[in-house]
């Protein structure tokens, strides 16, 4: 994997796959269930911290060229630091991506296959990112380069396409239920910003690391326009959604669409993209985390643990017994974890090791002396 490097076009589109599968399954729901009217607002006020947050990332390993997160946790703490952290994020990856799928995978099920097994569902995508992962890295990533361009543009055009149907009304009050809802209770919807997770790794694969301030700032700021025309479709459409569990609400939103006798059933073609969008969302993820795992084990290739992290994948998406769990766990555990590891535990990795190394350097300057 060290072996591919990443332009910056495609870095960039690496952090936004993430944002972007989450918001297609619930996570606009759940912004709205945390701060309901006053969920806009409290987007571009969460949005501006995540550019900050990934601000400072930027600044912290800029210190640390070419190195990973993996890499700074050895320098911090040795050999012990560096596999916790590697295992906390090899956890991460795996147990986001399998509780997202198996959402996404019970929405497919219930819109179109309610009588097909799940597992069979599920076993569809674990078959497709066995076989993407068997490829180069940059395959993913230049597939992704063609899926996503479309998956935005579904979005934009979900939200012009309805705009006859809006109710601006039902953004008041602007400030919801009051300003510590919308700003402080608000903060979680942070989480929402989990393709920052990615940065900690990006710098040793990227082929003009110089430019990692530009992806980060990029990549959060078009993430911050996504989801609020997201959010917003839902808000101006659906006043519903902030009291109900809607399964897959921006698909719901596609019913509503009209162009004429014609353009009928377009939700079709919208889940024909997502789909496409999780296959490309599953095998990055993966292949970051068993590119995680050879750092920390020192084996040669990946080869052998593409079918075992599939399997993994399948193996944690079943689970839940049923998919009232699987979406308690999606929306109520992944936030945490989002807000926990990328947030709270990799920037302290981060914040302290900067401390050691400016330690490190003054105590060598004395010694000069």
């Amino acid at each position: 994997m060290t072996k591919s490097k990443i332009g910056t076009l495609e870095a960039i589109m690496l952090i936004l796959i993430v944002i972007v599968t989450h918001t297609i399954s619930s996570l606009p729901r759940e912004t709205l269930v945390l701060t309901k009217s006053s969920t806009i607002v409290n987007l571009v006020f969460v949005s501006f911290l995540a550019i900050l947050f990934s601000y400072l990332l930027v600044r912290l390993m800029k210190n640390f060229a070419g190195c990973d997160i993996i890499d700074i946790s050895e320098y911090l703490g040795g050999k012990v630091l560096k596999n916790i952290i590697g295992i906390i994020f090899i956890f991460y990856f795996l147990f986001s991506s399998s509780i997202l799928i198996r959402n996404f995978c019970e929405s497919i099920k219930i819109i179109y296959y309610p009588m097909t097994n799940i597992i069979f569902i599920l076993s569809l995508f674990v078959i497709a990112i066995c076989t993407a992962n068997r490829l180069d890295f940059n395959a993913s990533l230049k597939t992704n380069l063609l899926i996503l361009p479309l998956v935005l543009a579904s979005i934009l055009f979900l939200f012009f396409a309805n705009m006859n149907k809006f109710v601006p009304q039902r953004a008041f009050p602007i400030f919801g239920d009051g300003l510590v809802n919308t700003f402080i209770i608000g903060l979680g919807n942070l989480a929402a910003f989990g393709g920052i997770s990615f940065l900690y790794f990006l710098p040793p694969y990227l082929k003009e690391p110089e430019k990692i301030k530009k992806i980060a700032l990029l990549s959060i700021g078009i993430s911050a326009i996504y989801l609020i025309l997201c959010v917003s479709t839902l808000l101006f459409m659906f006043s519903f959604f902030i009291n109900t569990n809607e399964i897959t609400p921006l698909y719901n939103a596609t019913r509503y669409i009209e162009l004429g006798s014609f353009f009928q059933r377009l939700e079709s073609v919208f889940l024909l993209i997502w789909i496409l969008a999780f296959a490309c969302y599953l095998s990055i993820t993966s292949k970051f985390a068993m590119g995680i795992l050879k750092k920390l084990t020192q084996i040669e290739t990946k080869k052998p643990l593409i079918d075992i992290f599939g399997l993994l994948i399948l193996g944690i998406s079943l689970i839940p017994e049923n998919y009232a769990i699987s979406d308690k766990l999606e929306t109520q555990i992944y936030p945490c974890l989002v807000l926990g590891i990328t947030f709270c535990l990799g920037i302290s990795i981060l914040i302290f090791a900067n401390l050691m190394k400016r330690k490190q350097k003054k105590l060598t300057h004395i010694e000069e002396n």
